[in-house]
């Protein structure tokens, strides 16, 4: 499930303060992508939970609707509750790959762990950190 919240971002000495008034939460981030950054975060550990208690997510507040102060921002964050709920899910999955045979060899004579491997290049190739 795909949502959109408006966010209020206020400068503060050092960092962004973030509120998120339809959760009634707060976050805060180093600058302003990270600030954006946590909000969505502490947006989707927050639905998550709360669909884990089976209570209803907010509906989204429209930006107009948003009182802030002169110096902060309105914008909105995009979640995808579902997206968040996967990477959440750290369960191994087992996948079937096929190499050549004199690779296998080499790679058990190595030591070398497949699963690891294939779990590296993967993370690599998608730009994973």
């Amino acid at each position: 499930m795909k949502r959109v919240y408006p966010i209020i971002l206020t400068p503060d000495d050092e960092m962004f303060l973030v509120n998120v008034p339809d959760f009634d939460i707060m976050t805060q981030g180093t600058d302003l992508a990270n600030a954006i950054e946590m909000a969505r975060d502490v947006i989707c550990i927050t639905a998550v939970d709360m669909q884990d208690e089976n209570k209803t997510l907010p509906e989204p507040s429209a930006v107009s609707s948003i009182k802030a102060e002169k110096n902060s921002i309105v914008t909105l964050v995009d979640v995808d509750f579902d997206a968040y709920r996967r990477m959440l899910d750290n369960r191994t999955v087992k996948k079937n790959c096929t190499i050549p045979s004199w690779l296998n060899v080499k790679a058990e004579e190595a030591g070398i762990n497949f699963s690891s491997v294939l779990r590296e290049a993967l993370e690599n190739r998608l730009n994973i950190r």
